[in-house]
Parts: C-alpha cells; structure tokens; sequence
C-alpha cells in the first residue's frame, strides 16, 4: 500500500458547487461557448501524520497550514 505524506489540489466539491451555477445558466438557454472558462478558487492541502511519523519527519509548523490532518 502506497502512502502519501501530504497532498495539495482543488477542492472537488467546490468544482461540483461551481457547475451546478454552470448547468442553470444552460437549462436557461445561455450559450455553452459564451460562458467563461473558470479555474479553480479553492485547494486543499492534506497532511498524513501518521506517514510522517513512520518517516521520521517532524510536520509540526506544517499542521497549522493544513485544512486536513490524516492520524
């Protein structure tokens, strides 16, 4: 099994939030090429303390800046 010391991306459900305003704008018959592309607002960034503890890694200033810890 193949563990990750932290991770850091968008938030998926924000995206699903966001499209949802896509898919009204549609079914109200807005064209689909005249809607702005958007990039993503929100990220995530995950921490694995448990991983780091096996490593030997001190993530202690880190966990302050996670949104998530995984123990």
């Amino acid at each position: 099994m193949r563990r990750r010391l932290m991770a850091y991306g968008s938030d998926q459900l924000d995206h699903y939030r966001r499209a949802a305003g896509y898919i009204d704008r549609i079914l109200k018959g807005e064209n689909v090429g005249d809607l702005p592309v958007q990039l993503p607002a929100k990220f995530d960034h995950v921490i694995n303390f448990k991983t780091a503890k096996a490593l030997g890694i001190s993530v202690a200033p880190l966990l302050a800046l996670a949104d998530e810890v995984i123990e």
